[in-house]
């Protein structure tokens, strides 16, 4: 299917209101289960058993989710389509014994999370959000969209070698956030404030899982509105990628010979080591018990993912203007160019030759351009849940992306036609 017949610039705009409204992993998945329900999934829970009827299903837990389509007709051993992404990105995150403060002024105990380009955060009006847990068990989610922290810059009168020496940044010093006045920290204002804001009783939050967001929305940029600044694009411009190409599949699925899946993960930006990320087992749990639900056995299991592939999509680095001997002399990967095939010899992408022809297949059904990432020799490569995945599941998988500037800051910037083209490259590979 081609790009005009799925997506057009609507698809842009749906995705800058995805970013203003996930501000955490938690609030990305329910976005995205949103959109999911509305092309008729249902939600499973893990605890129940499952049957092996078609239509659509979705597993959250906490910052992760998992989702897919299964079409009449498939066998125990249908092979899987599988979309990769990530939904956390690098950020401050608030601390166990959040209330501090010194000098009259009143701050947020902060730890960093991943590896954010830490002056992106220095005075900005910072929201909080998350996911309070209570008494019984129950999780509520939290987000307060309006300027209630900001990280200040120390003035230039008081750092006059800054312009000179460059800014460096103590990590527990100098990123504790204000909130307010007074001399009187209390232990238990912030959650107080937070059971006021969401509307639970006194003292029943027990548990919190918070961070800082930057309240200042997306927004087109440029002469001709031809980009998109907003946060949290690494990686929830894929996420939202996939929930779109995974719902316009779904609708249409006549013709399906495999199992398209969305699997988005928590903790991409710090390892994917816990129970919610992709080096964890709730994919390969997902996909099993999807086999064992149609009747299969571990014979169905193995030759399911034989033949499956997995598409690990994830931001990557466009050439940058003022820094263009930081690239690869001969890859030069532009905004508005299509997406990206990320390739390293080192594996720290997944992608090879075949996993490349898939690819550039998927793109050629879609109508949709592709471009080549390889890292400077010079520069140490980044890497993703592309080659986590392929071992820990032992399925063919390929890195691809998009093309982003200020990839890690808290605003970063992408071309405005990239994100529905990655839709229907995504798209026309989960067609299969």
């Amino acid at each position: 299917m081609s790009a005009p017949s799925r997506f057009d610039r609507g698809h842009t705009d749906d995705l800058m209101s995805f970013l203003a409204a996930s501000p955490t992993p938690y609030h990305a998945v329910a976005n995205a289960a949103e959109r999911l329900d509305r092309a008729g999934f249902r939600q499973v829970a893990e605890t129940d058993a499952w049957d092996g009827t078609s239509g659509g299903r979705y597993v959250l837990r906490g910052g992760a989710i998992v989702a897919w389509y299964v079409p009449e007709g498939a066998e125990p051993h249908t092979p899987f389509r599988i979309v990769g992404a990530h939904t956390d990105s690098p950020n401050l995150r608030v601390k166990p014994r959040p209330d501090s403060g010194a000098h009259g002024w009143r701050q947020v105990a902060v730890e960093i999370y991943g590896g954010p380009l830490l002056n992106s955060w220095l005075d900005r009006d910072l929201g909080l959000a998350g996911r309070l847990t209570l008494r019984d068990g129950s999780t509520r989610l939290v987000d307060v969209a309006r300027p209630l922290l900001r990280v200040p810059q120390l003035a230039i009168h008081l750092d006059r070698s800054v312009n000179s020496d460059g800014l460096k940044l103590d990590k527990q010093r100098h990123l504790q956030p204000v909130w307010g006045m007074g001399d009187d920290v209390r232990d238990g204002d912030l959650i107080a404030f937070l059971e006021e804001t969401a509307g639970i009783p006194a003292g029943e939050v027990t548990g919190w899982d918070l961070m800082v967001h930057s309240v200042e929305p997306p927004a087109y940029l440029g002469r001709d509105k031809e980009l998109v600044a907003g946060p949290r694009m690494d990686n929830l411009l894929s996420v939202h990628a996939g929930t779109a190409a995974l719902a316009a599949v779904a609708t249409d699925p006549a013709g399906l010979s495999c199992i398209p899946v969305l699997a988005a993960f928590d903790h991409e930006e710090n390892g994917s080591q816990s129970d919610t990320g992709a080096d964890g087992p709730l994919l390969g749990t997902v996909l099993e018990r999807s086999v064992f639900a149609r009747g299969g056995s571990y014979e169905d299991r193995a030759r399911a993912f034989a033949g499956t592939v997995c598409l690990s999509s994830d931001t990557g680095h466009a050439v940058h203007p003022n820094y263009a001997e930081r690239h690869d002399p001969t890859h030069h990967p532009r905004v508005d160019g299509g997406p990206l095939l990320k390739v390293n010899v080192n594996n720290r992408y997944a992608t090879d030759g075949s996993g490349r022809a898939v690819f550039a297949a998927a793109c050629e059904k879609a109508d949709v351009p592709f471009q080549t990432f390889v890292s400077n020799n010079s520069m140490p490569c980044g890497t993703t849940i592309g080659p986590i995945t392929a071992a820990r599941h032992g399925i063919r998988t390929v890195d691809i992306g998009v093309a982003i500037l200020s990839m890690h800051s808290a605003r970063e910037l992408c071309g405005a036609k990239d994100p529905f083209l990655l839709a229907n490259a995504l798209a026309a590979f989960l067609d299969g």
